[in-house]
C-alpha cells in the first residue's frame, strides 16, 4: 500500500497544483490531507474549490476550525484573508471536517496530536522556537489507545519522520504551501525556510513503512506577488 500525504496548504493553490501533478504521476493507493487548507493571503476560495473537486479524505486543522468558529477580526492577519474570501457555507464545511481519520485501524491521520489540533506532536515550543521533542514525550502524546502502524501529523510545517509507540512510524510531511510561520510578533517568523512545496509518500513494507519526504520547486515569485497584492507582505518572505 502506498499513501501520499499533504498538509498545511494555507490557500497556496500553485503549490497544491504542483504537488498534485507529482502525486498523480506516482498513482498512490490513497491520498490524505492533514488540514489547514485555505487560511492564507493567496487563493483561499480557489484552493477550497480545487480541494472540493478532488474529494481527498481530509482532517480538520486548527485554522479550518477557527474559520468556522471565529470572526475575521478574531483571526491573525494573513489567516483572516481566508475567512473574508469564503462563504459561510464553505467555512462551516471546513469546520465540519473530522478531527482525525482512521484507515483500516492501521493508519491514523490528524493535524496536531490525536486529541488536540493546536499542539505539536513531534516538536516542543522552546522560547518561541520549535525544537524536536523527546521520544517519550511524543509517545505520551499519542498514547496507547490507537495501535496504528502509521501516524500522520502536520501543524508545525516541519517535515520529519520519527518512531512511535510499538515501533510505529510517524510522519509530518511538511507544508505544501507555507514555507514558514508569518504570524505577527512570532519568533518563528524569523526562521529560515525555502520556497518548496512539500509532501510525503509512505509505502508499507514487511516490517514498517518506507518514507519519502519530497520538496518540489514551483513559481514562488508569483505566490509572493499575490501576498503583496493582497496586503500581506510578510507572507512573501521565506527566510
Amino acid at each position: 500500500m502506498q499513501v501520499a500525504i499533504i498538509s498545511d496548504i494555507h490557500g497556496n493553490l500553485l503549490a497544491l497544483e504542483t504537488v498534485m501533478r507529482e502525486i498523480n504521476r506516482r498513482k498512490p493507493d490513497l491520498i490524505l490531507n492533514l488540514g489547514d487548507c485555505v487560511s492564507g493571503p493567496f487563493w483561499p476560495r480557489e484552493t477550497f474549490d480545487y480541494l472540493h473537486k478532488l474529494e481527498i479524505p481530509t482532517v480538520r486543522g486548527n485554522h479550518d476550525r477557527w474559520l468556522a468558529e471565529r470572526t475575521a477580526d478574531e483571526i491573525k492577519p494573513g489567516y483572516d484573508f481566508g475567512h473574508l474570501s469564503l462563504t459561510d457555507k464553505q467555512r462551516q464545511a471546513l469546520g465540519s471536517l473530522p478531527a482525525r481519520l482512521s484507515i483500516e485501524q492501521d493508519i491514523l491521520a490528524f493535524h496536531g496530536t490525536p486529541l488536540d489540533d493546536t499542539h505539536y506532536l513531534l516538536e516542543d515550543n522552546v522560547e518561541g522556537r520549535l525544537a524536536l521533542a523527546r521520544g517519550r514525550d511524543v509517545h505520551a502524546r499519542i498514547g496507547e489507545q490507537f495501535g496504528a502502524s502509521l501516524y500522520l501529523c502536520g501543524h508545525s510545517h516541519l517535515a520529519h519522520i520519527a518512531t512511535g509507540p510499538g515501533g510505529s512510524t510517524i510522519i509530518n510531511p511538511g507544508s505544501v504551501g507555507c514555507p514558514r510561520y508569518a504570524d505577527s510578533n512570532s519568533p518563528m517568523m524569523a526562521e529560515s525556510g525555502s520556497a518548496h512545496a512539500r509532501f510525503a509518500i509512505a509505502t508499507k513494507t514487511a516490517k514498517r513503512w518506507s518514507v519519502e519526504l519530497i520538496a518540489l520547486d514551483y513559481d514562488w515569485d508569483k505566490v509572493a506577488a499575490r501576498a503583496r497584492e493582497n496586503g500581506y507582505p510578510s507572507w512573501a518572505e521565506v527566510y
